[in-house]
């Protein structure tokens, strides 16, 4: 049982790795939340974000635009890996959606 969940665990962070670095964004030095489509929602999760984490994205972003113009990747020791990666906006989106959902709720029933 131990082996069988140890072999599971393994291939799903195989996997998990495989996939992420199969995406390409981590080529160019960017998060997973950099990536996302910047929507009405995703602005107002920016808005929540401490300004220096705000200047690290817009680092990252005007990097990758550069690199994209030249049609080149960093080199593999500066590309983001699964472990480094951090999820900085995820949980502040997700405070975004739940308040509208509630506020939705809210003009539904008054």
């Amino acid at each position: 049982m131990a082996v069988s969940f140890i072999q599971k665990r393994f291939a799903h962070s195989a996997l998990q790795k495989f996939a992420y670095n199969l995406s390409g964004f981590n080529k160019y030095g960017l998060w997973r939340d950099d990536v996302l489509h910047e929507d009405e929602d995703v602005r107002e999760a920016l808005k929540r974000v401490p300004q220096h984490i705000i200047d690290e994205r817009n680092y990252r972003m005007l990097r990758a635009i550069q690199l994209s113009i030249q049609k080149t990747y960093l080199p593999k020791e500066q590309w983001t890996k699964l472990e480094d990666d951090k999820l900085y906006l995820t949980p502040h989106l997700n405070d975004v959606i739940k308040e509208k959902q509630e506020r939705e709720e809210w003009n539904k029933n008054y």
